[in-house]
């Protein structure tokens, strides 16, 4: 049958399911006329008049009773500011915190957590998280609940009071830094809460287990006393200003520059956002992590990069749920190939982006972003703009459509012929059905370059069925052997996939264990141009087990088949034979992996891998050591070693990284962080040091050390020293 006709009948029969689910449970906001002082004590006598969100249900360990620490949470409003005040109990003794630093990890903070769906679309979230020392973080959710980005960053305020067997937090949340329908009388809104020193989780709407916990499926109603006014954001001008100085000692090259530019953020009307950049810098973004990739593609990193964070699942959400091939990936702008193929920085010279709500049912992106021309390296200056509509359908679906472009400016000699231009356009759909048992993708995409506008397709059909005790997947993916995405992520085209996933939850009542999970998993590609020749299968039978003190154990066993259609040195080894290609080759492997729980003081997870690969064999050992001195400090050291015994006359190898990493927050608003990163098969030793104040609201003063050195014949590699201010400024 064909592919497209298949798609067809997915989308068909699973284009109404979007069954309702209403919940009793609402809180009514208070309005005031007055400011509440913020100091974590709830001690205005307003807050004694308001309702109480209380009756949590637990979630874990169990999702069948109530909770055993009452959380309580009241909400008045006034005409600029949400006020939220939190009473929480909890078992005597430590509170579980690891830093004082904004953005902190739920698994290993006690917190409470509030979502407000401010569109009551079921399908974006904000998200304000505060832990029992008043620290802060806040996150964009959106694809039901399924993707959390805590990357995004807005002004509010939060105080907290802590006590042996209780503690209050007390919250205020500008009307300004959020968006909303003028005149609104409810959102959907849930609290939940991580009490990680009784090892438990509990949320005031009941939340299935096998779902996420951030779901937004499962929401509360927040009624206002009186309609809201419009949503007003106010401009937003960020200027920073970058003093650097760098000395490659490779080619023995120093180098100071001097570096200033801004973001502007504009609201325009109650629901949408623009975004300005000039001459950006993102010299204080966190350095990626070093990994081992033995695949012969591509990994995927995240966009960490604040000018592409809001709304960012209106330019990244599009195309293949499982990363095989997304039209849009927002990290290959400002990144291009020297002339010897090695990624370099390209410079963004300016850039627009407008994107949120227009009403209740659609969404609007665009934008459009300068890179400038690079003449030594043959790089030509190139403009990149995507536009995306996305429509809502039923509860919480959708249906959106988009247009990637990107243009080389100019007629540079060494621009080649059939790199003028890329072009892919699509439309995606979206299932979740309104109780989020139902999931699903359906989308068709085309792509276009020069004299190339035949075929070029990627498409996928996908669903999801969740009840409480099954986790069943299927997907099918089409991807034309020409579809081209210059400004997305394809790791390889030519094939047709059938993929099966299949997951029983077995709930355990014992006091040791939570939840049993065996599954299978099996995946298959062909390959289209080759009259549709099997290239790869994976087939994995697997059992996960989650113990009730939150720790996690799990055992795979794998049968694995690749045909390598051309040489491949698994390795990478210089000079050393490829493995033949037109070759087929099957190997079985086993795996083995355990994470303790993460709200203990001490830490530690394994993996091991071992059996065949290839034609050889591979014992794999990876892990992760750490500690906590709560709550101003955290200190890890991880490690991945990977032992290749190929038969001659292949290579063999042994690859070792590992990784330490230090935080320490000497308080609220200074913080010292370090990474440093060994890897013997680039020889090389990384170090990242960043001391950053926050000296007001989202405006930092940042000093970056970096330094890497060479460790075969141990010497300076490359040195950097950075400064970096950047100032919030609202008008």
């Amino acid at each position: 049958m064909n592919v497209k006709w298949v798609l067809a009948i997915f989308v068909v029969v699973f284009w109404g399911k979007s069954w309702g689910q209403d919940s009793p449970k609402s809180v009514t906001a208070k309005y005031i006329d007055q400011e509440i002082t913020l100091d974590g004590v709830l001690d205005e006598p307003i807050w004694q008049t308001t309702e109480i969100a209380g009756d949590f249900q637990q979630f874990f360990p169990s999702d069948q009773v109530a909770a055993e620490y009452p959380t309580e949470i009241r909400i008045l409003y006034s005409d600029t500011h949400l006020y939220v005040g939190i009473y929480a109990e909890k078992p005597p003794g430590d509170y579980v915190v690891s830093t004082l630093r904004r953005d902190f990890g739920a698994l290993s903070n006690d917190n409470i957590s509030l979502l407000f769906d401010t569109f009551s679309d079921g399908t974006t979230a904000y998200f304000f998280g505060v832990t029992p020392y008043g620290v802060l973080r806040e996150g964009l959710v959106s694809d039901g609940g399924n993707d959390f980005n805590n990357t995004w960053d807005i002004k509010w305020q939060a105080e907290a009071t802590r006590f042996d067997d209780h503690f209050v937090i007390e919250i205020a949340i500008p009307f300004t830094s959020l968006k909303f329908v003028e005149g609104s009388t409810s959102w959907r809104f849930r609290p939940y809460r991580w009490n990680n020193q009784a090892n438990q989780q509990d949320t005031w709407v009941k939340v299935p287990q096998n779902q996420n916990l951030s779901s937004l499926a499962d929401m509360g109603e927040l009624y206002f006393e009186k309609p809201l006014g419009r949503s007003r954001t106010p401009f937003a001008i960020i200027p920073y200003i970058n003093a650097l100085a760098e000395k490659d000692y490779a080619v023995d090259d120093a180098k100071t520059k001097f570096k200033t530019g801004g973001d502007a953020k504009i609201a325009i009307g109650n629901g949408m956002n623009l975004d300005l950049t000039l001459n950006p810098d993102f010299s204080n973004v966190e350095v990626d992590d070093i990994f081992t990739n033995l695949t012969r593609f591509e990994v995927r990193l995240p966009e960490k990069r604040q000018f592409f964070i809001d709304n960012s699942d209106l330019f990244e959400n599009f195309g293949n749920t499982f990363n095989e091939a997304r039209p849009f990936f927002s990290r290959r702008i400002g990144l291009a190939r020297d002339t010897l193929g090695n990624l370099i920085q390209n410079d963004i010279i300016a850039g627009a982006r407008l994107s949120g709500k227009l009403d209740n049912n659609w969404r609007l992106g665009f934008l459009n972003i300068q890179t400038a021309k690079d003449a030594i390296n043959e790089i030509p200056s190139n403009n990149n703009m995507m536009v995306t509509l996305q429509r809502k359908i039923g509860k919480r679906s959708n249906i959106g459509a988009f247009w990637v472009n990107r243009q080389a400016m100019g007629n540079d000699s060494f621009l080649e012929p059939g790199e003028e231009f890329n072009r892919v356009f699509g439309v995606d759909y979206n299932l979740a059905s309104a109780d989020n048992i139902w999931n699903g993708r359906f989308y068709l995409h085309k792509s276009f370059q020069p004299n190339d506008r035949v075929g070029n397709f990627s498409s996928q059909a996908t669903v999801t069925y969740n009840p409480r005790h099954w986790d069943i997947t299927q997907d099918l993916v089409y991807i034309d052997e020409d579809f081209t995405a210059d400004l997305g992520f394809v790791p390889r085209t030519d094939r047709l996939k059938w993929g099966t996933g299949i997951n029983y939850i077995i709930y355990d009542n014992s006091k040791v264990f939570n939840t049993h999970s065996p599954g299978f998993l099996g995946i298959t590609y062909w390959r289209p141009s080759l009259d549709y020749k099997k290239t790869d299968h994976m087939y994995r039978f697997g059992w996960e087990t989650f113990f009730r003190n939150q720790a996690r154990v799990e055992a795979r066993f794998s049968n694995n088949y690749i045909y390598l259609l051309d040489p491949f040195d698994p390795t990478r080894t210089p000079g050393a034979a490829p493995l033949p290609g037109d070759t087929g080759y099957y190997f079985n492997q086993f795996n083995l992996a355990y994470e303790s729980n993460a709200t203990n003081v001490f830490t530690y997870n394994a993996e091991t891998t071992f059996g065949r690969f290839f034609n050889g064999d591979i014992t794999a050992v990876r892990g992760e050591l750490g500690i906590r001195i709560q709550p101003k400090a955290q200190f890890s050291l991880g490690f991945d070693y990977n032992n290749i015994r190929l038969p001659g006359p292949y290579a063999e190898a042994e690859i070792f990284f590992t990784t330490f990493r230090a935080e320490i927050s000497f308080s609220k608003k200074l913080f010292w962080s370090t990474l440093a990163q060994y890897s013997d098969r680039q020889e090389n030793l990384g170090i990242n040091s960043r001391l950053q104040w926050r000296f007001a609201q989202l405006s930092d003063l940042f000093l970056v050390y970096n330094d890497n050195y060479f460790t075969g014949d141990f010497g300076p590699r490359f040195r950097s020293i950075n400064l970096k201010l950047t100032y919030w400024l609202n008008l």
